[in-house]
Order: C-alpha cells, then structure tokens, then sequence
C-alpha cells in the first residue's frame, strides 16, 4: 500500500481560468469508498460548461477539481466494501459535480456502489470515455422506455457521445436503429448497423414516410435538444416514446399529444446529487462492461492525446465542437 501522503491534481480556480496543477493532500477513503489511482479522466461537454461556470445545476462550485469520468486501480478499499480490492481496475461516473472531488488528479475516494470492473478488452482510455455517455444512453432507452426487439428506434445526434452509444445499446437489444447526424458520420454509423440520415439533406416528414410508411418511430432519442426535441415529436409513432437527455425550454407539446405518444427526461447527475439511485448506476456500469466485452459496445476515441500538462487544450476541442470522438485526459 503507498504511503504517499500527497497527489498532484489540476484545478480550476474560478469561472474561464486555465488549470492550476498542484500538490494536495490525498484523500482517504471512507466507509463504502474504494481508493482509486486514476489512470484515465473523460472529457464530457459537461465539464467545460462547469469550468465555464455555465452549469448551475452540477453545483460543483469552483474552486474544484473537475473531470466526471474515470478509469483506474484500486488502491484502497473503505470499511464495508466487499465487491472490490486492490489491485482490480475499475471505472465509472464519480464526481466533478455536487462539490465531489473529480477524475483529474492522481487519486480519488469514491463511491463503490458507483463503480465496476473495467470490461477486460478495453483500455483504461476507452473506459474512462464510457461511463456518462453509456449510463446516459442506458437511462433513455432501457429504464425509461423499455426498447425492445424489432422496435424502429431513432437516435436524434446519433454521432455524438451519447448518441453513438445509444444506437450500439439499441442494436444490441435487436431494435432497427437510424441515426440522424451530418454526412460526415454517415459511414460510421452504417458501421455500427444503423440506417445514416442526414439532417441537411432529408426532412424529418420525408425520412418518416421513408423508412416507416408514415407511421413514425416507436422509439425517439433525442440527443440534441432545443429544436432536436420537436423534431422527435413529429418522427414518433403513435402510442410511441419520445426520451430526451437535453429535454429543456419551451416546446409545443401537440405534436405528441396527438399520438398519444410519451415523453421521458433523462438527468444522469441526479445519483450523485442526490444520492437516490447509485447503486443502479453501478448496475448499468456492469451491463456496459458485459456489452463492451461482448464486442457490442466500443466508444469512439480521438486520436489525439492529452495529459495535465495539455488538458486545456481538451477543454478547448469539446468547447468549439471540433472533436472527433470521445476525448480522454491520461492521469498516469
């Protein structure tokens, strides 16, 4: 067991201000806290929106450390933790909201109702870029609208974060999934087995009436938001399920109505707010890491790498939307 009594963490001051990499004291875990070495931090839009102090609702006040997701070792293992031990590699989605210490330093005490064993095939990268978008996806298709074989399923933004590990889940489940994005990503998401839609080119009537008679979809994930949602209100079926992750503002509820369709919010942080709710997230880490194992789930990584000492420029990428695919800050 190390005696080191210190870490090295980056932390962000105040609202916009660059990281701060320093020295602080490493924290101890407590009574269902596993110690955790972090090897790898995802980088979700989310934190920037933190770091910009534009996201009153993750309440995670600066200063702080940042950084949702992680994937590391076991270090220590608190008093009444029995499903994990030293040594094993984990991750999950465990802080860097509500005022709880984040991924971006050398250890984190975390909740181990919070965690799972890292699916064996993919690497602490891959892992780390999983959780918030696979719990995400997770919560609007399978506890909230139940998907199901043979269902035609929709994902609005289907190759972004959420939105590409939201078609993998839908196949997996055997449901006929299309995926609207821009042209670029056309061929990626035929390769994960989805029908590819343009949005610049097709409307949602004549897609609608192309791949389902007019009928609509059964199932609608919408994770775009703003006008993303109103266009999953008029692309759903009748009787049908409209899920969003981005379901804020104003929207005009008619075109749902009328179907007698459904609708479903998604708020992933509402666990580690709250509380309520965390063991099931480590419940859904588990059914990632057997979809990811089972070759059923892989994140879609950028190339380019990063550590503290560039972790801004990261930040940058994801703020400006010129990522190309998940982006993942390496710890160790």
């Amino acid at each position: 067991m190390s005696t080191q009594s210190t870490m090295k963490a980056l932390i962000v001051d105040n609202a916009n201000s660059p990281f701060r990499l320093t020295d602080i004291p490493r924290p101890l875990p407590g009574a269902g806290e596993v110690l955790v070495r972090v090897k790898a931090s995802g980088v979700n839009p989310l934190d920037t929106k933190i770091r910009a102090g534009a996201a009153g609702h993750a309440r995670h006040p600066l200063p702080a450390i940042l950084g949702i997701d992680l994937a590391g070792v076991v270090e220590e293992v608190g008093s009444g933790v029995s499903g994990f031990r030293r040594g094993d590699e984990v991750y999950g989605m465990t802080g860097g909201v509500g005022g709880v210490q984040g991924s971006l330093a050398e250890y984190a005490a975390v909740d181990a109702d919070l965690l799972a064993l890292k699916p064996h095939n993919l690497s602490m990268r891959e892992a780390a870029a999983l959780p918030l978008v696979f719990i995400t996806a997770w919560e609007g298709l399978v506890d909230r609208a139940n998907v199901k074989s043979g269902q035609k399923v929709l994902v609005l933004g289907a190759g972004g974060g959420v939105g590409h590990i939201a078609v993998q889940i839908a196949k997996s489940f055997g449901a006929d999934v299309y995926g609207v994005d821009g042209a670029s990503k056309a061929d990626y998401l035929a390769s994960l087995g989805a029908t590819p839609i343009d949005y610049a080119t097709e409307t949602v009537v004549g897609y609608v009436q192309a791949h389902t008679g007019g009928k609509g979809f059964d199932l609608v994930y919408d994770t775009v938001g703003g006008a993303g949602l109103d266009t999953a209100f008029q692309a759903v079926n009748r009787f049908g399920h409209v899920v969003s992750c981005l379901g804020w503002g104003t929207h005009a509820l008619a075109p749902l109505s009328f179907k007698a369709a459904t609708y479903s919010g998604v708020f992933t942080l509402l666990p580690l707010l709250t509380g309520e709710g965390r063991t099931h997230q480590g419940d859904i880490m588990r059914q990632a890491t057997k979809l990811a194992e089972a070759g059923q789930v892989m994140p879609k990584l950028d190339a380019r790498r990063f550590t503290f000492a560039n972790a801004g420029e990261a930040h940058e990428l994801i703020a400006n939307r010129q990522s190309k695919g998940k982006l993942v800050i390496d710890v160790d």
